[in-house]
This record gives structure tokens, C-alpha cells and sequence, in this order.
């Protein structure tokens, strides 16, 4: 994905800081924390993220004053700001003046003011509202020297990302006409002859609240898409806003992560810096697997340049059921990972723990017993460390796999219960298919169905439940130059308007494939079934040759196209004797280039030893390396620039690793040069600087390791 914007963020350093609030504390006290902030390396924070009661008291009555001083504060001590518009939440006058501009849930309750995002993002009143107030920080800071960065509204779609009151409804039916044109062009898309729900008038379409039964799922899925669509007029109404009046300065919102409600591909679009706020829990052994997923969403979003971590916990945050803390060393390790895959920075909530409110128990880089809080101990020590890092700024992570997602599949298979099960969820697949990569040493990008695969020995496709020709088109081309695609079940089933494909699934697929899909076969809750390799011999899998593994969930009845290979069975159940793997050469041989591409499809879910061993063949077809012995504790990810492999060695796990590293490597955060064998102490991290090879360096465990 192509961007030459030449917006960037005004700092010349690698990003350390977090949101601050200084409107919840003393002004004597905002002369401390920037004294703090000097002593502990902060260079950037973001401010003021919920202050807009503050900065208007009453309709049209400005109070700039304190944010002047605090800014005024900051800059003196060297900090930037990353200025939010302030637009996260209504002030109460505005919605006691407006109380039609409240968010309605799917029941058709209106949601009561007392949180945060108490707005509707269709209501015009909250829009024009939110331009005004865009407008008005905009000409008072624009040109001020500590600004950095825009920050637009926070983290769209965490309280509010669907709105089912009168206003959103009108808006839906103004959107659904731009999309169809007309009411005959919607009826034939949403298939109204089934049940009988054909529609005269535009004004008869509601927001699909709580019905009387199964919802259409083209309606349903047409609201997911305006739903996201809504969210980005909101946040483009700001950004066009900034562009006018502070045409150079960069524009950012602060992502989730893989956030199902928002398609993340075209708000990456209309900003210039992806950030994002990640919260990977402390209490589980395995969060950073999924957070490496996460990570490769964000840097690729704009076609691998590098992103900002704008939010995470210093230790335990405030909203999960319990909130365990990071154990000494696990806020440094999760900071530099988010740094290895691509962040240009490490950025906190927040700076000073609040003494009040529903985040007083939310950690911070400062905790309440102030600068003896373990929290700013290691805080202050990480952030010297980031010094050392400098050379890693503006280079990018190098990746031979990239993951296909798909908001419409995600959306589409998932937003009706009018499906073959519930049971076969998107982000659980793509998460599942993403630890196998990572078990196996290979980190991953993520695409879009359509490209571009350039750079790419290896695309997977855990779901595209909603497919097209140019999608079919674009993966075709990519087995053709050789290659490796592999594509999981329930995939190529309807089009854009939830009709299914002729002939079935795997539809646009099907030739790409060599596979048809006769039914879907979905397994019973506490069924297990098996898949059984094909022996060794028939298909050059190596060790996986006869290997059985059991699949619950989902399986599929499969028929099998002449020159397309079975690789595995289903061993049990209806299905046993049936292919539930298969390869599909591609479909040319002129080359050596098309001779060794190939198309593998996947209609069972596996278990993870299974996924682990099938995505070593294919990594063995695509002639990448796999790590032998697994551990997930450890993490080998590289950032390069034109001349230089900056590789991020992480122990995630609590015991010592020993692995094998290129002799006479520059290490970063030691100056120490490495012999050959690098031992890690838990939560260990090493990045090591070496010439820029061909091939990223490939780091494993030594056998030493117990």
C-alpha cells in the first residue's frame, strides 16, 4: 500500500512518554512532573485526550489558560505534545442541550450520559460540534513549537461503534442509497424475497435493531460496513479540519488493536501515523503471540512504514476482572517488542496515576507512591535504555508471510446467527494460524485480500468468507510467481451482498483451488475428529507424512478436482476417507517460478500441533526456515535500513533461553559484541546489529537449552 504523505511526526528520537492530565492535579504539581519526566527520558505526551469540559465551561466560553501554562511547562523542559482535539467525549452542557445526540442500543434504550463517547456519530449536532472545537485548538496551537503531532478524538469504537437511534437510521438509509441507487437496486442485494421483507420506501429500512426473529444478513452486514463508515466521516470531518488550518503537521488516531468493529485498512488511509494501544495480559503466558499479530496489522497498514505505540501499561490496568500486574522486566520486554515489530517508540497510559475516577487503579509510569513506585523505577531505567536504540528509528521489519484480513469476512461471518455454526470464529483462526508462524520463527505482515503480495514467499488466508473476482484474480497471480497461498475453510462462500457464490463455495476460488465444497460440515460441541497425512511417498510431506491430528469446530465435504493433491484425510466421523487438506499446483509450468507455487486449502480446524507441523511444509515449499525445537517464549523479529539488520532477540517467558546468534554482531543495548551463543535471562532482550543480508538473520534455540 503506497503512501507519500509527507506528514511525519516532529520528533527526532525514538517516542517515550504517555498520556498526561495535568487538569486532574495541582498546577504545583505540573513543574514536578516535567522535572520527572526530564529525569526518567519522556520526550512526548499526549494531552488533553478528555479535557474538553475543561477547555469550554459553558457554550462558547473558552478557558485556555491552564492548557497554555502546562504546555508552556512541558516545552521548557523539551517534552512535545501530541495535541488531542480533545473531541473523545461530550462536555454535559452540550448533551443536556442535546439529549437526541445519545447513543441507542440494539433494544432501543437510549445509553445515559456517565462514561465516555455519549455521542452518536451520525448526530449532526455532535459533528458540528466536534468540527468547532477541532477548529478552535487547531488556530490556538497550530503553530506552537511543542506540537508534534495531532491527536483526533480516542480510540473510536470502544464504548459507542454501533448506533441504533432515529438519527442513525436515517443516516443508514442515506448510505444505503449512495451504495444501491435505489430501492429495487437494494432489494435484489438483500435477497427480500426470502421471509417476505421487501421494501416500498426508503423510510421503512431501520438500524437492524433486536427483531423478531434472525435479522437479514445482508442488512446486517451492510450495517457493519456503514457502522465503521459512519466512525470514518467523523474522524475525516477532524482530520480535513487540521489539513486546513496546520497543513504540515501529522494526523493520528489511537487504534485497538484487531478491532472487529472498525475497518482499520481505510482509516490508515486518511491518516499519516498509524498509532495504536495495546494491552496484552500480564496473567497470560502467551499474550505477546497475539500481540505480534496486532503489531503486524499496524506496521502494515501503511505499507510497512514504521508506527507508534501510543498506549500500554506500565503494570496492571483497571478493566479486566482481575488485574494482574507485569512482574519486574515484563513492561521493558512487551516495549521493546512492540519497538522490534516496527513501533517507533514506547508510549504509556499514562504519566501520574490518578487518585480518583475509573481509572485510579489503572497503572502508571508514575505510580501513587510517586517516584519510589517500582513503575517509575523501571520506567526511568527503560527509558535510558532508548538512547542506545536510536539507530533502530525509521527502519522497517522484514517479513516473508503476510496474513490476509478482511473486515467484510470478518463482519460477514460472524454478524448472523443464520450460519453453519457459531462456532468457527475469525480472529480465533487467524490468531491460531499466526502462533503456528511464530512457534516456528517467522513473523507476519498483513494484507489485504487483493495485494499486493510483492515481497511475500508465503500469504494465508485463515477466512474469506466473503470473496470476488479481483481477490480470486490477485491470488491467482501471486501462486503463479511462485507463491505458497493457503487458505482456510468457510472461504470464497457468498459475494459483497451475502448471496452465495454459483456452485457453491469455494466459489472465485474454486479454479485456484481445485476444490469444490459440496456442505459445509460443521463438528458438534465436544466432538473431536481426526485428519490423517497421506503416507510418506505420495506427496513429499516429510515428517508430516501419516501424522494424525485430531480438528473440532468445522469440517467440510470436499470433491477434488483432477491435479489437485490430497495431503490429508479426515480419519473419523462421516467424513473419514474424504480429503480435508489439499495442494494445487500452480495452474502454469513454464517456469520454475509457477512450477513451485501453490494453492493449499485447509477445511478443518486443526489442533495447534497440527497447524505448527502443516505451515513447516509450507514453509519448507517456500523454502523459508523453521525453527526446529519450538518454544513461544522466544521471539526473533529484524528491522533493517539499506545497509543494516537490526535483530530484536526477546525472552518472553520467566527461564533463562540460550540461542544461537551471529558471531561478531554489534549488541545494542550492552555495546557488547556477541560470540556465537547469546544467553537471555527471563524477560531477556538482545538486539543485534549485523551487515543487511540477503536473508534476515534466522535465530534458534541452541541445543544447549534445556
Amino acid at each position: 500500500m503506497a503512501d507519500e504523505s509527507p506528514r511525519r511526526i516532529r520528533l527526532d528520537a525514538l517516542a517515550y512518554g504517555g498520556d498526561y492530565n495535568p487538569d486532574q492535579w495541582a498546577e504545583h504539581i505540573w513543574l514536578d512532573d516535567a522535572r520527572l519526566m526530564r529525569e526518567a527520558g519522556v520526550n512526548l505526551v499526549s494531552l488533553p485526550v478528555f479535557s474538553w469540559p475543561q477547555l469550554e465551561p459553558e457554550p462558547g466560553v473558552y478557558d485556555w489558560g491552564w492548557l497554555d501554562r502546562v504546555i508552556e511547562v512541558l516545552w521548557g523542559a523539551g517534552i512535545r505534545i501530541d495535541l488531542a482535539t480533545a473531541t473523545a467525549t461530550p462536555p454535559s452542557w452540550l448533551i443536556r442541550s442535546h439529549p437526541e445526540m445519545l447513543p441507542w442500543n440494539e433494544d432501543g434504550q437510549r445509553l445515559e450520559f456517565g462514561s465516555r463517547q455519549a455521542y452518536c456519530p451520525s448526530s449532526p449536532v455532535w459533528r458540528e460540534h466536534v468540527g468547532r472545537m477541532t477548529r478552535a485548538i487547531a488556530e490556538r496551537y497550530g503553530e506552537h513549537p511543542a506540537l508534534a503531532l495531532w491527536h483526533v478524538s480516542n480510540e473510536y469504537g470502544d464504548h459507542v461503534s454501533r448506533c441504533w437511534c432515529p438519527e442513525s437510521s436515517a443516516h443508514f438509509r442515506r448510505w444505503l442509497e449512495a451504495r444501491y441507487g435505489d430501492l429495487d437496486g437494494l432489494n435484489e442485494a438483500w435477497g427480500v424475497n426470502v421471509w417476505g421483507q421487501r421494501y416500498v420506501a426508503w423510510e421503512h429500512i431501520e438500524a437492524p435493531r433486536r427483531a423478531t426473529g434472525p435479522v437479514n444478513p445482508t442488512q446486517l452486514l451492510d450495517f457493519e460496513r456503514f457502522s465503521s463508515d459512519a466512525l470514518l466521516e467523523l474522524f475525516q470531518l477532524e482530520v480535513d479540519v487540521l489539513r486546513e488550518v496546520t497543513p504540515d503537521i501529522a494526523v493520528t488516531t489511537n487504534f485497538m488493536s484487531l478491532l472487529r468493529d472498525l475497518d482499520y485498512w481505510d482509516f490508515a488511509a486518511a491518516e499519516d501515523l498509524v498509532t495504536d494501544d495495546a494491552y496484552p495480559d500480564p496473567a497470560d503466558a502467551n499474550a505477546h503471540v497475539p500481540a505480534a499479530l496486532n503489531y503486524g496489522l499496524m506496521r502494515s497498514l501503511k505499507g510497512g512504514r514504521p508506527w507508534l505505540l501510543l498506549e500500554q501499561a506500565a503494570s496492571a490496568v483497571s478493566w479486566r476482572d482481575v488485574n494482574v500486574p507485569k512482574a519486574p522486566g515484563q513492561m521493558r520486554v512487551d516495549s521493546l517488542q512492540a519497538i522490534a515489530h516496527g513501533s517507533d517508540g514506547a508510549m504509556f497510559f499514562q504519566w501520574r496515576q490518578a487518585k480518583y475516577g475509573q481509572e485510579k487503579f489503572h497503572s502508571a509510569m508514575l505510580g501513587h507512591r510517586g517516584e519510589a513506585s517500582r513503575s517509575f523505577q523501571e520506567t526511568k531505567a527503560f527509558g535510558a535504555e532508548l538512547a542506545r536504540l536510536a539507530p533502530v528509528r525509521g527502519t522497517r521489519v522484514r517479513a516473508s508471510v503476510a496474513l490476509v484480513v478482511d473486515w467484510d469476512s470478518w463482519w460477514g461471518s460472524s454478524a448472523t446467527e443464520s450460519l453453519p455454526s457459531q462456532r468457527l470464529d475469525w480472529l480465533t483462526q487467524a490468531r491460531a494460524w499466526n502462533a503456528a508462524f511464530f512457534a516456528l520463527g517467522q513473523p507476519v505482515d498483513t494484507v489485504r485480500a487483493t495485494g499486493p503480495f510483492d515481497g511475500y514467499d508465503v500469504v494465508v488466508v485463515p477466512n474469506l468468507y466473503v470473496s470476488d473476482a479481483a481477490q480470486a484474480g490477485a491470488l491467482a497471480d501471486f501462486v503463479a510467481r511462485g507463491g505458497q497461498l493457503v487458505v482456510g475453510p468457510f472461504s470464497g462462500v457468498v459475494d459483497a451482498t451475502e448471496k452465495v457464490h454459483d456452485g457453491g463455495a469455494p466459489g472465485p476460488l474454486r479454479e485456484l483451488l481445485g476444490i469444490e465444497v459440496d456442505e459445509q460440515w460443521p463438528v458438534p460441541d465436544g466432538v473431536s475428529e481426526s485428519v490423517e497425512f497421506v503416507p510418506a511417498g505420495l506427496a513429499g510431506l516429510g515428517t508430516l507424512a501419516g501424522a494424525r491430528y485430531s480438528t473440532g469446530v468445522w469440517s467440510e465435504w470436499l470433491e477434488v478436482h483432477e491435479g489437485t493433491e490430497v495431503l490429508a484425510s479426515y480419519a473419523s466421523g462421516e467424513l473419514a476417507g474424504r480429503a480435508a487438506i489439499t495442494r494445487r499446483p500452480a495452474a502454469s509450468a513454464d517456469s520454475a517460478a509457477s512450477a513451485a507455487g501453490g494453492a493449499w486449502y485447509v477445511s478443518a480446524v486443526l489442533e495447534p500441533a497440527g497447524t505448527v507441523e502443516l505451515f513447516r511444509e509450507v514453509l519448507a515449499a517456500a523454502g523459508l526456515p523453521a525453527r526446529d525445537a519450538l518454544d513461544t517464549d522466544l521471539e526473533a523479529v529484524t528491522r533493517s535500513d539499506e545497509t543494516t539488520d537490526f535483530t530484536f532477540v526477546l525472552n518472553h517467558g520467566r527461564r533463562e533461553l540460550v540461542v544461537d546468534v551471529p558471531t561478531g554482531a554489534a549488541e545494542l543495548l550492552t555495546g557488547e559484541t556477541t560470540t556465537g551463543r547469546l544467553t537471555l535471562p527471563r524477560f531477556g532482550v538482545a538486539v543485534l546489529a549485523t551487515p543487511r543480508a540477503a536473508i534476515a538473520p534466522f535465530i534458534t534455540l541452541s541445543d544447549t537449552t534445556d
